[in-house]
Protein backbone atom coordinates (compact mmCIF):
# COMPACT_ATOMS: atom_id res chain seq x y z
CA UNK A 1 0.00 0.00 0.00
CA UNK A 2 1.33 3.49 -0.92
CA UNK A 3 0.35 6.54 0.91
CA UNK A 4 -1.15 9.51 -0.97
CA UNK A 5 2.16 11.40 0.27
CA UNK A 6 4.85 8.90 -0.75
CA UNK A 7 6.97 9.75 -3.87
CA UNK A 8 6.94 6.58 -6.35
CA UNK A 9 9.80 6.07 -8.95
CA UNK A 10 8.55 3.80 -12.20
CA UNK A 11 11.26 2.38 -14.09
CA UNK A 12 10.41 1.52 -17.70
CA UNK A 13 12.45 -1.93 -18.86
CA UNK A 14 11.74 -4.36 -21.44
CA UNK A 15 12.13 -8.05 -21.06
CA UNK A 16 16.21 -8.56 -22.09
CA UNK A 17 15.75 -11.07 -24.93
CA UNK A 18 18.58 -11.26 -27.17
CA UNK A 19 17.09 -9.18 -30.43
CA UNK A 20 14.36 -7.60 -28.62
CA UNK A 21 16.10 -4.74 -26.77
CA UNK A 22 17.69 -1.93 -28.25
CA UNK A 23 17.81 -2.74 -32.16
CA UNK A 24 19.08 1.13 -33.17
CA UNK A 25 21.94 0.40 -31.15
CA UNK A 26 22.15 -3.52 -31.97
CA UNK A 27 22.47 -2.04 -35.44
CA UNK A 28 25.59 -0.16 -35.04
CA UNK A 29 27.30 -2.82 -32.16
CA UNK A 30 25.64 -6.28 -32.56
CA UNK A 31 22.62 -7.92 -30.81
CA UNK A 32 24.82 -9.80 -27.94
CA UNK A 33 26.80 -5.86 -27.22
CA UNK A 34 23.61 -4.29 -27.62
CA UNK A 35 21.90 -6.76 -25.02
CA UNK A 36 24.78 -6.46 -22.53
CA UNK A 37 24.73 -2.74 -22.24
CA UNK A 38 21.01 -2.99 -21.70
CA UNK A 39 21.46 -5.40 -19.21
CA UNK A 40 24.05 -3.08 -17.22
CA UNK A 41 22.54 -0.03 -17.66
CA UNK A 42 19.42 -1.35 -16.10
CA UNK A 43 20.86 -3.10 -13.14
CA UNK A 44 23.29 -0.42 -12.57
CA UNK A 45 20.09 2.17 -12.51
CA UNK A 46 18.21 -0.22 -10.37
CA UNK A 47 20.77 -0.31 -8.29
CA UNK A 48 21.54 3.55 -8.00
CA UNK A 49 17.83 4.12 -7.17
CA UNK A 50 16.10 1.57 -5.51
CA UNK A 51 17.69 1.93 -2.26
CA UNK A 52 16.69 5.06 -1.68
CA UNK A 53 14.52 5.34 1.43
CA UNK A 54 13.04 8.84 0.00
CA UNK A 55 11.01 7.31 -2.95
CA UNK A 56 9.19 3.69 -3.59
CA UNK A 57 10.44 2.26 -6.53
CA UNK A 58 8.14 0.29 -9.64
CA UNK A 59 9.72 -1.47 -12.06
CA UNK A 60 7.22 -1.38 -14.82
CA UNK A 61 8.04 -4.46 -17.73
CA UNK A 62 7.32 -5.19 -20.89
CA UNK A 63 5.71 -7.87 -22.28
CA UNK A 64 3.64 -8.30 -18.61
CA UNK A 65 4.64 -11.68 -18.29
CA UNK A 66 8.65 -10.70 -17.70
CA UNK A 67 7.13 -8.83 -14.64
CA UNK A 68 6.32 -12.28 -13.07
CA UNK A 69 8.88 -14.62 -11.32
CA UNK A 70 12.48 -15.00 -11.69
CA UNK A 71 14.35 -11.24 -13.48
CA UNK A 72 17.56 -10.69 -14.95
CA UNK A 73 17.41 -7.81 -12.53
CA UNK A 74 18.21 -7.96 -8.74
CA UNK A 75 16.52 -5.68 -6.25
CA UNK A 76 14.02 -5.26 -3.62
CA UNK A 77 11.37 -3.43 -5.82
CA UNK A 78 8.24 -4.09 -7.25
CA UNK A 79 7.41 -5.17 -10.68
CA UNK A 80 4.39 -4.93 -12.69
CA UNK A 81 3.45 -5.45 -16.05
CA UNK A 82 2.93 -2.84 -18.67
CA UNK A 83 -0.11 -4.08 -20.59
CA UNK A 84 -0.78 -3.26 -24.22
CA UNK A 85 -0.59 -0.04 -25.80
CA UNK A 86 1.82 2.04 -27.27
CA UNK A 87 4.90 3.85 -25.46
CA UNK A 88 2.42 6.67 -24.67
CA UNK A 89 -0.63 4.59 -23.59
CA UNK A 90 1.55 2.72 -21.42
CA UNK A 91 3.47 5.58 -19.79
CA UNK A 92 0.02 7.45 -19.20
CA UNK A 93 -1.41 4.18 -17.47
CA UNK A 94 1.66 3.60 -15.43
CA UNK A 95 1.12 7.32 -13.68
CA UNK A 96 -2.28 7.31 -13.75
CA UNK A 97 -1.99 3.72 -10.87
CA UNK A 98 -0.51 6.83 -8.69
CA UNK A 99 -3.54 9.48 -9.26
CA UNK A 100 -2.44 11.19 -5.25
CA UNK A 101 1.19 10.72 -5.19
CA UNK A 102 4.17 12.57 -6.42
CA UNK A 103 5.40 10.71 -9.10
CA UNK A 104 8.47 10.26 -11.50
CA UNK A 105 9.22 7.98 -15.07
CA UNK A 106 12.45 7.07 -15.96
CA UNK A 107 13.46 4.77 -19.38
CA UNK A 108 16.57 2.34 -18.30
CA UNK A 109 18.86 2.71 -21.40
CA UNK A 110 20.03 6.23 -19.32
CA UNK A 111 23.04 5.46 -17.77
CA UNK A 112 23.97 8.60 -16.12
CA UNK A 113 20.91 8.69 -14.07
CA UNK A 114 21.47 8.62 -10.48
CA UNK A 115 19.82 9.04 -7.01
CA UNK A 116 20.90 12.55 -7.06
CA UNK A 117 18.74 13.00 -10.51
CA UNK A 118 15.78 11.17 -8.90
CA UNK A 119 15.66 13.74 -5.79
CA UNK A 120 16.00 16.79 -8.08
CA UNK A 121 12.72 15.39 -9.92
CA UNK A 122 10.96 15.30 -6.69
CA UNK A 123 12.09 18.26 -5.48
CA UNK A 124 11.00 20.38 -8.63
CA UNK A 125 7.81 18.92 -8.30
CA UNK A 126 7.02 20.81 -5.15
CA UNK A 127 6.27 23.76 -6.93
CA UNK A 128 5.49 22.46 -10.65
CA UNK A 129 2.81 20.51 -11.90
CA UNK A 130 5.37 18.49 -14.44
CA UNK A 131 8.75 18.08 -14.95
CA UNK A 132 10.76 16.57 -17.54
CA UNK A 133 14.89 15.67 -18.17
CA UNK A 134 15.23 16.50 -21.74
CA UNK A 135 17.59 14.27 -23.60
CA UNK A 136 19.91 15.65 -25.83
CA UNK A 137 17.92 14.05 -28.92
CA UNK A 138 14.79 15.74 -28.62
CA UNK A 139 13.25 12.94 -26.15
CA UNK A 140 12.86 13.02 -22.25
CA UNK A 141 14.70 10.25 -20.04
CA UNK A 142 12.19 11.61 -17.10
CA UNK A 143 8.87 12.66 -17.06
CA UNK A 144 7.16 13.21 -13.76
CA UNK A 145 3.42 14.91 -12.17
CA UNK A 146 3.26 15.88 -8.97
CA UNK A 147 0.22 14.02 -9.05
CA UNK A 148 -0.02 10.97 -11.27
CA UNK A 149 -3.57 12.18 -12.24
CA UNK A 150 -2.24 15.17 -14.06
CA UNK A 151 -0.72 13.03 -16.91
CA UNK A 152 -3.82 12.26 -18.38
CA UNK A 153 -3.86 13.42 -22.26
CA UNK A 154 -0.35 13.92 -21.86
CA UNK A 155 1.29 11.72 -24.15
CA UNK A 156 -1.27 11.46 -26.78
CA UNK A 157 -0.33 12.21 -30.74
CA UNK A 158 3.69 12.54 -29.73
CA UNK A 159 5.92 11.32 -32.13
CA UNK A 160 8.24 9.14 -30.38
CA UNK A 161 11.67 7.99 -31.08
CA UNK A 162 12.00 11.39 -32.99
CA UNK A 163 13.47 15.17 -32.46
CA UNK A 164 9.65 16.13 -31.30
CA UNK A 165 9.11 14.03 -28.81
CA UNK A 166 9.69 16.20 -25.55
CA UNK A 167 7.68 19.06 -27.40
CA UNK A 168 5.24 17.26 -28.48
CA UNK A 169 4.39 16.19 -24.57
CA UNK A 170 5.15 19.92 -23.57
CA UNK A 171 2.04 20.92 -26.69
CA UNK A 172 -0.16 18.57 -24.48
CA UNK A 173 0.69 19.96 -20.90
CA UNK A 174 -1.90 23.16 -21.63
CA UNK A 175 -1.61 25.91 -18.50
CA UNK A 176 0.22 23.41 -16.30
CA UNK A 177 3.41 24.67 -14.73
CA UNK A 178 6.87 22.85 -16.15
CA UNK A 179 10.05 22.52 -14.65
CA UNK A 180 13.09 20.80 -16.58
CA UNK A 181 16.06 19.53 -15.15
CA UNK A 182 20.21 18.56 -16.61
CA UNK A 183 19.72 17.27 -20.21
CA UNK A 184 21.26 13.62 -20.28
CA UNK A 185 22.56 11.47 -23.33
CA UNK A 186 19.94 8.91 -24.61
CA UNK A 187 21.71 5.96 -25.59
CA UNK A 188 19.96 4.73 -28.96
CA UNK A 189 22.49 4.23 -31.55
CA UNK A 190 26.13 3.41 -31.30
CA UNK A 191 26.89 7.11 -32.10
CA UNK A 192 25.21 7.78 -28.77
CA UNK A 193 26.77 5.25 -26.88
CA UNK A 194 30.69 6.42 -28.47
CA UNK A 195 29.54 9.85 -27.75
CA UNK A 196 28.57 8.75 -24.13
CA UNK A 197 31.94 7.12 -23.20
CA UNK A 198 33.96 10.13 -24.55
CA UNK A 199 32.30 12.13 -21.87
CA UNK A 200 32.95 9.73 -19.14
CA UNK A 201 35.95 10.61 -16.86
CA UNK A 202 39.72 9.72 -17.94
Amino acid sequence: MTSRRQPVLIVFARAPRLGAVKRRLAAGIGDFAALNFYLRATQTILDRVSRDARWRTVLAMTPDDAAIGHSRWSGSFERLGQQQGNLGQRMERALLRFPSNPVLLIGSDIPDIGASQIAAGFAALGQNDLVFGPADDGGYWLVGARYGSLARGLFENVSWSSPNALADTLANAKQRRIALLEELIDIDTADDLARWTDSLPR
